[in-house]
């Protein structure tokens, strides 16, 4: 069977699918392998990290999407304030990593304390599975969500922890604000920028 490529919106029934390509997506990242440092559990533990974050946080209040093999989670800017994890999701998450989680609760503040503070939009998590990569999954998703943000007129706001990444998302305009190294020992986090863009532009 074909694997389709063209974006769709995510619905919370597409949770099984979107944790587990998302997972495998993640595998060698660097930040994630920061959180789920054990070989032996990685996997699971990122399946549950992104089946809680995309159901009971961006899957409420962001804008989804998938194909067939990747998903991407969109934050517009009206949403900024409603996309953070309530009680019971922090819990959750708590959980899921365990000895990792003080780690996380202190890199993700510090990351955030870098975000732009004009309006825009985030993309909070894009990726493909591994099999799948080179098909225009990634890319097609990426055109889908920016588009909603040129409609918006909004700059568009990333955090990427993989340099590999950085020449991927600069061809679609995103610059380099700054590198930063939020946890001892920890990766670099490259936080980008993409400025709205016309209809007529390219």
């Amino acid at each position: 069977m074909p694997i389709s490529n063209v974006p769709a919106a995510a619905t919370l029934d597409d949770a099984p699918l979107i944790s587990r390509l998302l997972a495998r997506a993640f595998g060698d990242d660097p930040m994630m392998r920061l959180f789920f440092p054990d070989d032996g559990t990685r996997e699971k533990g990122m399946d549950r990290y992104f089946a809680t974050i995309f159901t009971r946080q961006y899957g409420l209040h962001g804008v989804c999407e998938r194909t067939d093999a990747a998903a991407a989670f969109w934050v517009p800017a009206e949403a900024q304030d409603k996309a953070v994890p309530d009680a019971g999701t922090i819990q959750q998450l708590v959980d899921i990593l365990g000895e990792q989680a003080t780690l996380f609760r202190d890199t993700v503040e510090q990351a955030a304390k870098h975000a732009p503070q004009e309006p825009h939009w985030s993309l909070a998590v894009i990726g493909a599975d591994p099999a799948a990569r080179g098909q225009g999954h990634g890319a097609a998703l990426l055109r889908s969500g920016l588009a909603k943000a040129d409609a918006a007129g909004l700059p568009t706001y990333l955090e990427s922890s993989k340099p590999s990444n950085i020449p991927f998302y600069a061809r679609f305009g995103f610059t380099v604000r700054e590198e930063l190294r939020l946890a001892e020992n920890g990766p670099v986090l490259w936080t980008m920028l993409r400025e709205p863009r016309r209809s007529t532009e390219a």
